[in-house]
């Protein structure tokens, strides 16, 4: 009996570590040097940016779904996991942001605006 709970159990959280690989994050924005870019590099680049974050949101709402789907019965290993894939994904997010808001910075350092009259 002890043997078949341990292998009912095995089988239990490898199907949790395949439902937590079901929501899968998008890949990375390459950021352009915004000292040498062009106006529509850095224009390219931010709806690439705003592409990522709209899929990111996305890949943070199926994370949140999972762990709502799997409720309060879940082995706390899974709900770890999943709070640990949501943290990091903010993290990533804020990264980007960050990342390509200093480039705009150089961007627009490189290339000042003309003055109004």
């Amino acid at each position: 009996m002890r043997v078949l709970t341990g292998c009912l159990l095995a089988a239990i959280t490898c199907g949790y570590g395949f439902a937590a690989a079901a929501c899968e994050p998008p890949a990375p924005v390459p950021m352009p040097d915004g000292a040498t870019a062009s106006r529509d590099q850095m224009l390219a680049s931010q709806a690439q940016v705003r592409a990522y974050q709209a899929a990111m949101t996305e890949f943070l709402a199926c994370i949140d779904s999972e762990q709502e789907a799997e409720g309060e019965q879940a082995p706390d290993e899974f709900k770890a996991l999943m709070v640990d894939r949501h943290n990091a994904a903010v993290a990533e997010m804020e990264g980007v942001a960050a990342a390509f808001n200093d480039q705009l910075r150089a961007f627009r350092a490189a290339n000042p605006a003309p003055a109004a009259n």
